[in-house]
């Protein structure tokens, strides 16, 4: 079923200051989740379709932004990758959703490289301006659009700052799980998803 990803940003945007998100990847009852890993890197097949359930949402809608129409496919080589390497796994479930990440990312990238395409436009200088001073404010930049909008919207940005809010908002990694992902650090994702939040918000406003 199709759910609505809320964006909300901060109204500062001082360096390296923490976005407030509401995460659409976000689960209850993650220590549950802990236990389903455990499981399953036991063999428990039922706790590994708990967790399917629980990262393939967000993992579809981030490679549905890098690889279009084939993000089921990419995202099923994923798990079989996944699940080779399940039982070599080590830390908690926010690790292992981000572990599963940066698989599906990898595939991701080979399959555009298999494909000679590029997943998003070319970001050029005039895109990654400064930031705005600490009195600017961005408001709400997508709030309760559907997926397949805000999915739209977020495909129009430069890949660095695609890639950053798709990781924060939509898989629902924190700052220095999403660096981990895409090889950076923390304070450069938290740039990047600020950025993208500010152009979301340019978007949405030609869109009304």
């Amino acid at each position: 079923m199709a759910q609505d990803v809320a964006v909300h940003s901060v109204a500062a945007f001082g360096d390296g200051a923490e976005i407030p998100l509401k995460r659409q990847a976000e689960t209850a009852g993650e220590p549950d989740l802990l236990i389903a890993l455990k499981a399953a890197q036991g063999g428990d097949e039922d706790a590994f379709r708990r967790l399917y359930r629980a990262i393939q949402p967000g993992m579809v809608r981030y490679l549905r932004v890098l690889t279009g129409e084939d993000a089921e496919d990419v995202a099923s080589e994923a798990w079989l990758q996944i699940a080779k390497g399940l039982s070599s796994f080590k830390g908690d479930f926010d690790g292992f959703r981000g572990w599963a990440t940066t698989i599906a990312r990898n595939r991701a990238l080979d399959h555009l490289r298999r494909l000679r395409r590029r997943p998003l436009a070319a970001f050029t200088d005039e895109e990654l301006m400064e930031l705005p001073g600490r009195a600017d404010t961005a408001g709400s930049a997508v709030d309760s659009l559907g997926t397949d909008a805000a999915l739209a919207l977020i495909a129009k940005l430069p890949r660095d700052q695609a890639e950053a809010v798709l990781l924060r908002v939509v898989v629902g990694l924190d700052a220095a799980g999403a660096a981990k992902v895409l090889g950076k650090r923390p304070g450069a994702v938290r740039t990047a998803a600020h950025r993208g939040l500010r152009k979301l918000a340019e978007y949405l406003g030609e869109a009304r």
